[in-house]
């Protein structure tokens, strides 16, 4: 079985590792004895990586380190080798000539944030091109790779302790990205778990291969744990791991002899992605502006037509399913019990049912143990409105729930139900599994709530 490469996860309590660059204790405790003037004059000679790096060996070179002086003059530096901020170099210019008080760190701090503004400018014009299929940037991918974007869990038990885990694999699919942290020892008990913090780290890159990167983060999900350990909904299992859906696209694997944290799994969304992982600060999450569309008093039937869906249905390593459907609409008549119904996939209409390239499985690795849970997947959905602007989306962890009656004639197997819920959207998925085991896709329909529409569009449907 395929699987991502797994990296052993590790708690990293604070940030003072020593790098693999910084100096030894032997030559630090050397340097200590010499006059604070005189050790600033060596470090004036550094970089901007060996600064940080040197600025991890101890207390007194983490303080030298950030000195003003010494930043501010990596910062003129940095401004004039932009050749696109020329404009500004005679202000920084005039400004090094000032002798004005900032408080420590500020240079450093002013220096990183240029490095960031510097590479944001290049990877938004990427972001630029849309995919006419999904609705999406279609260089999502490319811009997370290469502007070293990581994800890091932090996770807090009911005593206060935290423990921050860094990545142990990702896998990017066509409109959504999984995340997936190993448990190990650093994990306390599923029911000792008090919140998660997912946060997205933005690592500056620098001139020294094996230098820890510094990194701004960016708060992506603040859950409490208290609330969703109550009731999780267990959506598979398989004989070393079972798999517990504590929301909308966040999954725990707990060992199955011991109850213990195995794994945590996090499905995201493409949709403003890069924007939430880099563009909230460590306590606050990225805000989207609010947009609406174009008001219109003429159309009878406004928001209730011109809807573009796009569907991927794929387990961790490869894609079953990849559709859109455009053009989709419902009648007023139609409206009930508060939705609107949108079909994707007629029960009725043999020539639009879709086969699946596959079975429906969700695998799993953990360090050095790796599995497979049958009758899972993940779901990523894209809804557009008649702008083509995206409406609602959503990527989460689905499980195959067999139905008691057929629902179609037409195929000799079991029927099966794929159900999604929340307050805006329903999405139901009906399939059939023949005696080949071959999955078709017999149904597709999509439910937006009347409220979530009204508000949208500024109807009173």
């Amino acid at each position: 079985m395929a699987s991502s490469k797994a990296v052993a996860s590790r708690p990293r309590p604070g940030r003072t590792a020593r790098s693999a660059d910084a100096p030894s204790p032997k030559s630090t405790q050397n340097l200590e004895g010499l006059p604070t003037e005189t050790l600033v004059k060596i470090l004036s000679h550094l970089d901007a990586a060996a600064l940080l790096s040197i600025s991890h060996t101890n207390k007194l070179f983490h303080h030298l380190a950030s000195d003003n002086a010494l930043w501010k003059k990596l910062y003129i530096a940095e401004v004039r080798n932009n050749k696109k901020q020329k404009p500004k170099i005679v202000n920084v210019q005039l400004l090094a000539k000032k002798t004005g008080d900032h408080a420590a760190g500020y240079w450093k701090q002013l220096y990183f944030k240029t490095v960031v503004q510097r590479d944001m400018k290049k990877w938004k014009c990427l972001l630029g091109p849309i995919s006419s299929h999904t609705g999406l940037p279609s260089q999502t991918e490319r811009v997370l790779r290469n502007l070293h974007i990581t994800w890091e869990l932090t996770v807090t038990d009911t005593s206060g302790r935290e423990s921050t885990l860094e990545l142990s694999g990702c896998q990017f699919s066509e409109t959504s990205l999984t995340l997936r942290w190993c448990g190990g020892a650093c994990l306390p008990n599923f029911e000792q778990i008090s919140s998660l913090q997912l946060h997205g780290v933005r690592r500056i890159a620098l001139s020294r291969p094996g230098l820890k990167k510094p990194g701004c983060r960016s708060l992506m999900a603040n859950l409490d744990m208290q609330s969703l350990t109550r009731t999780p909904q267990v959506i598979g299992q398989d004989q070393l791991v079972q798999l517990k859906l504590l929301q909308s696209g966040i999954i725990v694997g707990l060992w199955r002899d011991q109850g213990s944290v195995a794994f945590i799994m996090f499905t995201l969304h493409f949709y403003k992605l890069v924007e939430r992982s880099i563009q909230g600060s460590s306590d606050c999450s990225y805000v989207e502006p609010i947009t609406q569309p174009p008001f219109d008093d003429i159309d009878p039937e406004y928001g209730l037509h011109g809807y573009q869906l796009h569907i991927v249905l794929s387990s961790t390593v490869c894609k079953l399913m990849s559709e859109s459907f455009s053009q989709l609409f419902c009648r007023r008549a139609d409206i009930s019990d508060g939705f609107i119904p949108l079909t994707a996939i007629s029960r009725t209409d043999s020539s639009q049912h879709t086969q699946l390239s596959g079975s429906l499985i969700l695998p799993w690795r953990c360090e050095a143990l790796e599995g497979a849970v049958e009758n899972c997947c993940i779901l990523s959905l894209t809804l557009l409105d008649e702008f083509r602007q995206p409406l609602r989306c959503i990527t989460t962890p689905v499980s195959m729930e067999l139905e008691r009656a057929a629902v179609s004639y037409d195929y000799d197997g079991a029927h099966y139900l794929i159900q999604y819920e929340d307050p805006d959207m329903q999405v139901k998925l009906q399939l059939v599994k023949t005696k080949e085991k071959r999955h078709f896709v017999i149904s597709l329909i999509v439910y937006v709530s009347v409220g979530f529409v009204n508000k949208h569009f500024g109807r009173d449907y």
